[in-house]
This record gives C-alpha cells, sequence and structure tokens, in this order.
C-alpha cells in the first residue's frame, strides 16, 4: 500500500462542495479516500457515501475513513450505477458529487495491478476484478483494431506501427513486454515530453475499463440525483474526458451542442445546472511540485437547478 496520498486539487473540492452540507456527500470514484477525508473535516454536516469499482481501494478507504464512524457508508460498485446505489439504500438525493476520474495511486503503485510501464507486472490494467484483461486485448484484437483503439483513446500518433509490431511479437504477458515493443516503435526525442509508452497505456486502461462508456452513463443521471442547490464536481485527466464532461454539462446547461451543419437541433437541450467554473481549475505551480501526477488535472464544477 502507498504510504503517502495526496489527493488532486483538494482545495478547490473543498472550496466548492463543502457549502452544500449537511446533507449526503457522494464520492463517486473514492480511491484511497482522500477527497472524503479533506470534506468528512470541513463539513461536519456531510454523511459520505463512497462508491468505488476497485476492491482493494475500497478495503483501504475503508481503514483509513474509520474515524468518521457512521458518518462512512462505502459500496463497492462502479459509479455509473449511482442511481441504483441511492436507491437500493434509499440515500436522500446528494448535497454533492465529486468524481475524480483515472487511476487511483493504489493501482499506480502496485506492479501486480499492471496500470504503469514504469515497474514490470502483469499486463492486467482492470480496476475491478472481472471482465478481460489488457494483455487478452492486445493478445487477441486484430491489428485494424488495435491502430484504432491507440488513436482513438491515446491519441497515439504512431498507432499503425505500434499495432503492427504487436501482432508480429505477441503474445504479449507483461508490461516490460510492451514497454520495450513501445519503445522499440515510438521514437522518443524532440519536442516528446513524455514516455513513448504513455499514450498506448492509457488506451489500453481505458478500452479494458470502458472508461469513456461509464462516464457518458454517469453524468447525466447523477445530476438528475442532486437535491436542487446540490453541486457536483469532476476532475478528469485528459482531453477525451474532458471533452465529455465539457459538452455534458454544456447539453444540461441548456446549450445545444450539435454540430454546427445541423439544420436543427437534435440534442434536445434541458436546463439541470448552472456551470459555476467559466473555464476548468488547473493546479497551481506549488501543487504540481509536491504532486506531479496533478499536472494534468482539470476540475469543473455545476450546480443543480430547480425541476426533476
Amino acid at each position: 500500500m502507498p504510504s503517502v496520498h495526496i489527493p488532486v486539487l483538494a482545495d478547490p473540492v473543498v472550496k466548492w462542495l463543502a457549502p452544500t452540507a449537511p446533507g449526503l456527500l457522494v464520492d463517486a470514484t473514492l480511491g484511497l479516500g482522500g477527497h472524503a477525508r479533506a470534506l468528512l473535516e470541513a463539513a461536519p454536516g456531510f454523511q459520505l457515501l463512497g462508491v468505488d469499482r476497485d476492491p482493494e481501494a475500497v478495503a483501504e478507504a475503508r481503514r483509513r475513513l474509520e474515524p468518521y464512524g457512521r458518518r462512512v457508508t462505502l459500496v463497492n460498485q462502479s459509479f455509473d450505477r449511482l442511481p441504483e446505489i441511492l436507491l437500493e439504500r434509499d440515500l436522500p438525493p446528494p448535497a454533492a458529487i465529486l468524481a475524480d476520474l483515472g487511476c487511483s495511486s493504489l493501482q499506480l503503485d502496485t506492479p501486480e495491478r499492471g496500470f504503469s510501464f514504469s515497474a514490470d507486472g502483469p499486463l492486467d490494467m482492470r480496476m475491478g476484478s472481472d471482465g478481460p484483461t489488457a494483455a487478452e486485448l492486445v493478445n487477441t484484437a486484430d491489428e485494424e483494431d488495435l491502430v484504432s483503439l491507440f488513436w482513438r483513446y491515446g491519441e497515439e500518433r504512431r498507432s499503425r506501427a505500434v499495432g503492427r509490431a504487436i501482432v508480429r511479437q505477441r503474445p504479449l504477458d507483461s508490461t516490460d513486454d510492451l514497454r520495450r515493443l513501445i519503445e522499440r516503435v515510438v521514437p522518443r526525442g524532440g519536442s516528446q515530453k513524455i514516455h513513448p509508452a504513455t499514450r498506448v497505456f492509457q488506451a489500453l486502461r481505458i478500452a479494458v475499463n470502458d472508461e469513456l462508456g461509464q462516464l457518458e452513463r454517469f453524468i447525466e443521471p447523477a445530476v438528475r440525483s442532486l437535491r436542487p442547490g446540490g453541486r457536483m464536481a469532476i476532475i478528469s485527466f485528459h482531453s477525451l474526458e474532458d471533452r465529455i464532461v465539457k459538452h455534458s454539462f454544456a447539453r444540461l446547461q441548456g446549450k445545444c451542442t450539435c454540430p454546427p451543419d445541423f439544420p436543427e437541433c437534435r440534442c434536445e437541450p434541458e436546463t439541470l445546472i448552472r456551470v459555476l467554473t467559466r473555464s476548468p481549475i488547473r493546479p497551481t505551480d506549488d501543487e504540481i511540485r509536491d504532486n506531479p501526477r496533478s499536472r494534468s488535472a482539470r476540475l469543473r464544477v455545476v450546480e443543480r437547478s430547480g425541476g426533476s
């Protein structure tokens, strides 16, 4: 287990969500509970529902949040099932919902989980405990599907070369196998500031966990579950996530998000929220220095209006 966990953008999350207390606080991607703990400390009126699909994260968060006793309820489930969880447990409409997207420190720092190319481990990448692994995906998908996946989810310019090399060399069973293959195929240097394997690993992780699909299924039902005046905050870490959040919030604010060449609006926007952050909140230089993983984080916050 990692000994130190630094929640990203914790101060602005507390600033925007704590004023909604008292009421139900939902941390929809609980991780190790860093944001939840900060909000429970800042707002004694909050009761926490923590949700995470990773059973290891839920177990560790339960240990860390034990001092808050009956204020805390934790559920091992995917965040796109939030409305069902609220209904099953007969919980009130949330005052605040937080979703911190991407991987948790626990996942990144445990080589056996296979999320990082920084240490050798099995090519797994599952945030939960079921479903196909990244190894199964790279060893069974055809070349065209791999190329499309690396471009769509990783925006990898050398996706064709990587896909072709994988098909020629597989089976690939470990993170080191895949990292070394990518290093041979994707040149490093020039304007390239990140490791050559970064985008491919991101693409595989997104695909294995259906991260973008879950995000799209999560946002509107979660917004509708909020009480009037309740707030939702979402932290994204790459442009694919942030684009979904931005466009979803725009539509739920009543703005048409149809392509400009459509002769008439087909998205049928409904005014459910007010956007509180005109542009995303980014980490300060000090936070990035103390927690380099925060450098790409973007926080957007909305408030639920009245109505259904």
